[in-house]
């Protein structure tokens, strides 16, 4: 089980985490952003001395076969082994994209993540998912494996774009909406436009608490794990809709989309509350806007939820709510109710 730290001094806790691994070189994998804005922070550390960094691509679109591809190809002609270190310094697609990279390097190497963005410190880097984009598809090939250490510091969010900012925060909507309802209040009260660091730091440790203690009792997704997956099944097809249209939208951004229609779904069928559904509509759609899909779109958006890792036997698997923090898993749904539930999210309350 990999350790979650909530940082309080960076530089110590980050040469604590590398002498608990072993290591006999260190190497930094980047994106193009991270490396001009985040590795500054971190580079003149002495525990990073004579580390080597990696750069790859930024954003989703670069979390490929090609990406990792290069990865493993600076690992090898920089004299990597069994024995080495890698820390992904990054977003949601550093820490997928690295960690996949880590644990199929030499049969596996450990990794440290290093969380820099919203979505990742309470998503993408904890829980022990890897992994990359194929064919169209998000996610689609990886693994399971934990890092050795997160460790999040929300210093790093002085970095981030309003856009992202609010991408991450969809996630700890969705953590508080599977929580407590005090937790669901704190979270929509919370002005994510004009976020205080400081509070927001102790959000995100209550926020990745409540991942931590679902991933631990369902490490590999059999069960109730699947309650994290609220908001997934219709989000992670606005996301390959968009993909494919040359106008992607933020991961976060396409699971706050994903939540509007799955709680309706969730009202119809498991008897979720009216008054919340349109309370979690109504701050989504002020905070993120919405997605412009017509009619003409279902079937496409149908197909691709069919791809779903959720799903069996071609079957379309959602995860709905009877209220805040009632999780019913394995809900299933006729194709007319999802064109419903498509038709809720175009016209609105």
């Amino acid at each position: 089980m990999q350790r979650v730290i909530i940082s309080k001094d960076l530089q110590a806790e980050l040469t604590a985490a590398i002498a608990d691994c072993e290591h006999d070189r260190i190497f930094v994998l980047t994106d193009t952003t991270t490396i001009e804005k985040c590795w500054p922070v971190i580079k003149d550390f002495p525990s990073l001395e004579g580390a080597t960094t990696i750069t790859i691509g930024a954003t989703d679109v670069a979390k490929t076969l090609d990406s990792i591809s290069h990865v493993w190809e600076c690992l090898q002609k920089g004299g990597a082994t069994r024995h080495s270190l890698m820390i992904n310094l990054g977003g949601g697609m550093i820490t997928d994209l690295g960690g996949f990279a880590a644990s199929t390097f030499k049969r596996g190497i450990n990794f440290i993540n290093i969380p820099t963005t919203l979505l990742s410190m309470v998503d993408a880097s904890v829980g022990g998912k890897t992994g990359i984009n194929f064919g169209g598809l998000k996610n689609e090939i990886g693994v399971f494996n934990d890092s050795k250490y997160v460790i999040l510091c929300t210093e790093f969010l002085k970095t981030l774009d309003d856009a992202n900012l609010r991408s991450g925060y969809a996630e700890m909507l969705k953590h508080g909406l599977i929580s407590t309802p005090q937790h669901w209040q704190e979270l929509i009260a919370f002005d994510i436009t004009n976020p205080d660091l400081a509070v927001l730091q102790r959000m995100v440790a209550d926020s990745v608490a409540v991942k931590e203690r679902v991933v631990e009792e369902d490490p590999h997704e059999h069960g109730i794990r699947k309650a994290l997956n609220l908001g997934h099944t219709m989000g992670h097809a606005f996301e390959s809709w968009a993909m494919r249209r040359n106008k992607p939208v933020l991961h976060g951004y396409a699971v706050a989309y994903g939540i509007i229609p799955e709680l309706y779904l969730a009202v119809k069928k498991t008897n979720f509350p009216v008054e919340v559904m349109r309370q979690a509509v109504t701050y989504i759609k002020e905070v993120y806007g919405m997605l412009p899909i017509t009619c003409d779109d279902y079937p496409e958006l149908i197909e691709l939820m069919t791809h779903d890792k959720k799903n069996t036997a071609g079957i379309i698997n959602f995860t709905l709510l009877g209220g805040i923090g009632d999780i019913r898993i394995n809900q299933t749904a006729a194709m007319k109710e999802i064109e419903e539930a498509m038709d809720f999210f175009r016209e609105g309350l």
